[in-house]
């Protein structure tokens, strides 16, 4: 058997349980082996019959009798009686009849699970039950619990892989032994096993570590060889004119704050050398990333060159390009703002096109629409992309493309991201944080509304309401049939136009809506011929309606705290106080996550619990967290990720990749899915 093989050459995995194990994404060997547990129960501690206490138990017995019989509406029960030298103890199995012709008297067995009331008796229910004189792998140890589906569960998950231990052992080692020593490493033959059957809590701690500790070190490892080629590369240098930078300074109606100032200079120091500039500007809701934007545009237009920004949706896309012509008016460059997105009709993008080819258009702002075959940029020198993790490789690297050679590159991004996750991403970016906010914005006011308190609430929001302000109303899905779900958009749209604010201009606003009825709701919300726009999380990021006081979010428990924090820097944006509004489904006590918001202004901090509670997958989503394959690693352990980059910096002096095939297929793998390829 090898790890290539698929999982039919295993005995007892006929086409049957072959298709559900494909409903689990496994086909080969190699996909069991790497299936790790989602969590673990321990029943390592064999407890004598006469002192069991309520919980989980394993105890070693012999069966001294058993029967089974079917009670009402077809339900089965097995009952068995299981003694040692120190008593009895009764035990239940439902619907599983075949209990009763496979259990053999006078025989040792180990016996696990969950020691409770059952009918007012004392009993072990739906126990696993395996031979002492076999190799357990249900009972007995600290027994691994695996993401299951219907057909198939954790106990039959548990044999396959039991029946490739063999394979598991010989496994080659996948690192260089100085790196096992140094730092403490085990084996990854050990480790693999210990992960599916640990034979302690210690070992499977080290088990994990091991296996976490490679996954971030081939990430790092991506990462700092990107670098390197990076810096290989070649840039047009952007000389800095310091009475340019100042007389677009001096017309800002607002000052630059600190943050500001600094990025800008790391952005130009970066420009002017002939190494292209690869920077991530972080920036928390509402710190006035698009000034800096234009900022370090400003250099490249001076010069007679290009700029491209590409944004990930058109709402956003377009109100950059407003912002930025606004921007850059004073300066003589606001004619040379442009826009490009898929719902322009196609006489406009015939122009637009024309416009950039010919050079009227030198800053360049769109959707991926500028990355069409069709669009020639002939002199681009900076690509700045907004909500850069929203695009796949392959576009990023397609605008990057259009200049001909490698342009500057500066990426934005509104979510926080903790320092340690960025280090891990990001490890081929410079990264510039702003985290102050500008002089005189006010904190958004955060309530927590349990479900008895919204007659209440929507009195209070009327009356802001009626004092001119508008309200953003966000649900967590689009439509009932997603969730079956009351606090859907349609659903909710149709219970405020109907009931609460039937006196209220309604619009809803969502992403199966086409992008120019899009842009006709946001227009009316933004000229305010709507009081109250019900959306999905499409106005997330960017969104700006500085007359919009009012955030609304339905079901906030559904929501990641990065999340919240960025819908509600959608309000409060212009002269009025901003208030969010955390609508409970219930009443019950409002989690950790949801009373931090409460206490806390700070993106990052908030970005740090959620990676500390919900890991990467809450920062960034499913996808892109899937991308990178951080099965095992927890990023929150600071620990591990210094040790991972130190050894990865290590490697890189003294080791060559090619000779350990495995590592060199994954960091290939996540070379190309790291910022840069």
């Amino acid at each position: 058997m090898e790890l290539s093989d698929a999982l039919t050459t295993v005995k007892g995995v006929g086409p049957a349980v072959a298709a559900l194990l494909l409903r689990l994404g496994l086909r080969t060997v190699a996909d069991s082996v790497k299936y790790f547990p989602r969590t673990y129960d321990d029943y390592s501690n064999i407890t004598p019959i006469g002192h069991l206490q309520p919980g989980p138990v394993t105890v070693q017995a012999q069966i001294a009798s058993i029967k089974g019989r079917y009670v009402r509406r077809g339900m089965h029960i097995t009952e068995a009686i299981a003694s040692d030298e120190t008593g009895s103890v009764r035990l239940v199995w439902f619907n599983q009849p075949y209990r009763e012709a496979g259990m053999k008297k006078g025989t040792d067995y180990y016996i696990s699970g969950e020691f409770e009331l059952s009918h007012q008796r004392f009993a072990i229910q739906n126990p696993a039950t395996e031979l002492v004189s076999d190799f357990p792998v249900s009972t007995a140890r600290i027994v691994p619990k695996y993401r299951e589906t219907k057909g198939l569960k954790s106990r039959q998950i548990r044999q396959i892989i039991e029946k490739v231990l063999p394979l598991i052992r010989k496994q080659p080692e996948t690192l260089p032994a100085w790196l096992l020593k140094e730092y403490k490493l085990m084996p990854y033959a050990e480790a693999l096993e210990q992960m599916h059957f640990p034979e302690s809590a210690e070992k499977l701690a080290l088990a994990k570590r091991r296996l976490g500790f490679e996954e971030v070190f081939a990430l790092i490892l991506a990462s700092l060889m990107n670098r390197q080629e990076f810096k290989l590369e070649q840039a047009p240098s952007v000389p800095f004119e310091e009475r340019v930078a100042r007389q677009f300074v001096a017309e800002l109606p607002f000052q630059l704050t600190p943050d500001q100032k600094r990025t800008i200079w790391q952005i130009y120091l970066d420009m002017q050398a002939t190494t292209p500039m690869n920077r991530l500007v972080e920036g928390d809701v509402g710190s006035g990333k698009t000034v800096v934007a234009a900022m370090a545009a400003l250099m490249v237009l001076h010069e007679g060159h290009q700029v491209a920004l590409m944004a990930p949706t058109e709402l956003l896309a377009r109100q950059h390009a407003a912002t930025l012509q606004q921007l850059m008016d004073p300066t003589g460059y606001g004619d040379q703002v442009g826009l490009l997105v898929g719902s322009m009709t196609t006489t406009q993008k015939a122009t637009a096109r024309e416009r950039i080819k010919d050079g009227h258009i030198h800053f360049m702002v769109g959707t991926n629409a500028l990355i069409q075959e069709s669009v020639d940029m002939h002199a681009l020198e900076l690509v700045i992309i907004d909500e850069q993790h929203r695009f796949g490789v392959d576009q990023r690297k397609a605008l990057q493309l259009k200049a001909g050679h490698m342009p500057h590159v500066l990426s934005m991004t509104a979510t926080p991201i903790p320092r340690s996750l960025a280090l891990t991403l990001y490890g081929e970016l410079d990264i510039s944080i702003i985290a102050s906010k500008p002089p005189g914005r006010k904190p958004i006011e955060t309530v927590i509304v349990p479900k008895t308190d919204r007659p209440k609430l929507f009195s209070t929001l009327d009356a802001e309401l009626e004092a001119g302000r508008q309200m953003f109303v966000v649900c967590p899905l689009i439509n009932e049939s997603e969730l079956s779900d009351a606090n859907s958009a349609e659903a909710t749209y149709e219970r405020l136009r109907t009931h609460e604010f039937k006196h209220r201009r309604i619009g809803i606003l969502h992403g199966k809506l086409s992008a120019a009825e899009k842009n006709s709701v946001m227009d009316a919300f933004l000229h305010h011929e709507l009081d109250i726009l019900v959306s999905t999380t499409v106005i997330e990021v960017g969104v700006d309606v500085p007359n919009a006081s009012i955030m609304l979010i339905e079901g906030a428990e559904r929501f990641g705290l990065a999340q919240i924090h960025q819908l509600r820097g959608r309000v409060g944006r212009g002269e009025h106080q901003g208030y969010c509004y955390l609508m409970l489904t219930d009443n019950e006590a409002p989690s950790r996550r949801l009373r931090a918001l409460e206490r806390s202004q700070d993106g990052f901090k908030l970005a740090e619990l959620d990676l500390e509670l919900r890991g990467p997958g809450a920062i960034y989503g499913r996808q892109q967290h899937g991308q990178l394959d951080l099965r095992i690693a927890q990023l929150s352990d600071t620990r591990l990720l210094a040790d991972a980059r130190h050894a990865a910096n290590k490697f890189l002096e003294r080791d060559n990749l090619l000779q350990y095939k495995e590592l060199a297929a994954t960091v290939t793998r996540l070379r190309a899915v790291t910022n840069l390829n």
